[in-house]
């Protein structure tokens, strides 16, 4: 299996090639076990990155509004064609289109802002009691035991394919916990962050960064949510993936080298789709940012259908 320190720089994930004024390439891209196609929080960080050497450094990004439209091949460099969409004098708007084989396979709009920092503000509070991240159990820890613990051939092989993805990912992952309110819908929380980054970033690139995290199983809170809800236990998804990534920014001091707190709760499912909703906070419980997630979400249905015809 890969070693333990073998996993990519999260400033490598992100790099991208200019090629021109308004074009860009990527450099690297990374296909999960199992997915489709190319990470999605690769190529948002990636197509933000583009389009973020194409603004004023004095404006600051605040949103972010994706499509994923076409699963994107790892074999493949990605374009991303940048359209300067905007220029006001308090916002800027740019758009970017992701380009392989002559198809578009992804776009985003995004928008920048001169900060007003007297303004007055207010945010949703930290989850109370959530235990810091030197008391959760690694994902690295839980695939790792899992394989170890595998006796069928196919199930082992199953973790080790995820304990050396995890091992080469450029971000580290804490699990801090499911929540069950009573009247309410399951919250599930972890702790991530980028792993080993020798400097303190930029603002622009820390939500590059967050961008990258903020895709890290977003889309399994679906998932997860149908399975507790589903008192049979026969839930058996057959397909999964994003549609859309929307991401808002609310504040512009902080590190994803230090840990970020992910609160995820998935808030309806119908009609073969699923939405996420997911709140950032720093350790110290400065809510920076709010993402939302449409996905696909199919499940075998199959048994169901044929009792019912019954």
């Amino acid at each position: 299996m890969a070693a333990a320190d073998s996993h990519e720089q999260i400033s490598e994930a992100l790099e991208v090639e200019q090629l021109d004024v308004n074009l860009f390439r990527s450099k690297t891209l990374f296909l999960p076990a199992r997915a489709r196609g190319v990470f999605g929080g690769q190529v948002i960080s990636q197509a933000l990155v583009s389009a973020t050497n194409c603004v004023d450094p004095a404006y600051y990004l605040h949103s972010l509004h994706c499509y994923f439209l076409l699963s994107a091949s790892a074999v493949v460099p990605i374009l991303y064609h940048v359209d300067r969409v905007r220029d006001g004098r308090s916002y800027v708007t740019r758009a970017v289109r992701a380009v392989q084989r002559g198809r578009t396979v992804f776009t985003m709009m995004c928008s920048f802002q001169i900060p007003e920092p007297r303004q007055p503000s207010f945010q949703f509070p930290m989850p109370h009691d959530v235990p810091l991240p030197d008391a959760c159990e690694s994902t690295d820890s839980v695939y790792k035991k899992a394989f170890d613990e595998a006796t069928d051939e196919k199930v082992k092989n199953f973790w080790r394919v995820a304990v050396e993805e995890r091992a080469r990912s450029p971000i580290e992952m804490k699990l801090a916990g499911v929540r069950h309110p009573k009247d309410g819908l399951p919250t599930f929380m972890s702790w991530l962050k980028a792993r080993n980054t020798p400097k303190r970033y930029d603002p622009a690139f820390q939500k590059c960064i967050l961008s990258y995290i903020s895709d890290s199983q977003f889309i399994s809170g679906i998932r997860r949510t149908l399975a507790i809800l589903k008192s049979d236990g026969n839930l058996k998804v057959v397909m999964q993936t994003s549609l859309d990534h929307n991401i808002t920014f609310y504040d512009d001091d902080f590190d994803c080298g230090d840990w970020i707190l992910y609160v995820v709760i998935s808030e309806r499912a119908a009609s073969g789709r699923g939405m996420v909703h997911g709140r950032m906070y720093t350790s110290n419980g400065s809510l920076v940012a709010i993402c939302n997630q449409e996905g696909l979400t199919r499940v075998d249905n199959r048994s169901t259908n044929a009792v019912s015809k019954l």
